[in-house]
């Protein structure tokens, strides 16, 4: 049974849960994503950590389950956005990455 929509600060707190004390599971798009932008887990668990969900979360028509995008800078500058879902409250599933490069930091 998926997870209910929670508010914003609510499920940034749920996914720091999961990065300490839970479980975070990158999927094998995620994986594939991650290599194409030449990025490493360090950098994904960098934005995880220290990100903001600013966008409402939506929901996927085929599993039901609501998707949220967490963003900000892994350690290269790179602006990266996260999109995952809770498999349980202590469960995140990593569905996929890409970096916004208007937001890179100036070097």
């Amino acid at each position: 049974m998926p997870i209910n929509a929670v508010a914003l600060d609510i499920a940034l707190d749920m996914l720091h849960d999961c990065l300490s004390e839970g479980s975070v599971i990158p999927g094998k798009h995620f994986r594939d994503e991650l290599r194409k932008e030449g990025l490493t887990i360090p950098d994904a668990w960098q934005v995880l950590r220290s990100g903001c969900i600013c966008d409402p979360p939506e929901c996927d028509i085929k599993s039901g389950e609501w998707k949220y995008t967490v963003e900000g800078y892994a350690p290269d500058g790179t602006w990266l956005r996260i999109v995952f879902s809770f498999k349980q409250v202590n469960e995140a599933y990593l569905i996929t990455v890409f970096s916004v490069e208007a937001k890179r930091r100036a070097e």
